[in-house]
């Protein structure tokens, strides 16, 4: 399997769904994410459909579970993925009641779902509370402004992991 973001010579072509379908699970997915913020959670909800059918839905989770990973889209993408047995969700929508941020789009990416649909948009998130226009941004701003210092240190050694995984015959492509 391919990297999500490499050029392939094959062209792909996204599940076609009728406008009316798109609403409807969009639909769904602002449903759930209202019922989490009544329920004491944030307000975000999503789902992944495959054929029409729903695989499984996920509600942000990150102060119930203090897991600031747990965001309605990735929930349901771990949720999906153990619903089907497959790290790839291949053929899959992914319907968020708002535009995911950065970790839930580089997440739907790994997952290979093949098409992202959300309602509310990264202005609306920010006008309720939740503005991500610095990770959106971060990306574009040179390394050594960011905030958070990211950077290397050169360790001897620290490729054996990637030359154990390469002679690694029986390894699972990802």
């Amino acid at each position: 399997m391919s990297h999500p973001l490499k050029h392939e010579s094959v062209k792909h072509e996204p599940p076609e769904h009728e406008p009316l379908e798109h609403e409807d699970f969009l639909q769904q997915a602002v449903d759930l994410a209202a019922a989490n913020v009544a329920a004491g959670g944030g307000p975000f909800g999503a789902l992944v459909v495959r054929g029409g059918e729903v695989l499984a839905t996920g509600q942000n989770r990150v102060t119930r579970d203090l897991d600031p990973t747990a965001h309605a889209e990735v929930v349901a993408i771990r949720a999906a993925c153990r619903e089907v047995g497959d790290f790839s969700l291949a053929g899959c929508v992914l319907y968020s009641s708002c535009e995911p941020c950065p970790l839930c789009l580089a997440s739907a990416l790994w997952a290979r779902v093949d098409r992202v649909a959300y309602a509310a948009d990264r202005d609306d998130a920010a006008r309720g509370g939740f503005d991500d226009r610095a990770f959106y941004d971060l990306f574009d701003t040179p390394r050594e402004r960011w905030a958070t210092p990211v950077s290397g240190v050169s360790l001897a050694g620290s490729f054996a992991p990637f030359d154990a995984w390469l002679a690694k015959a029986d390894r699972t492509h990802y």
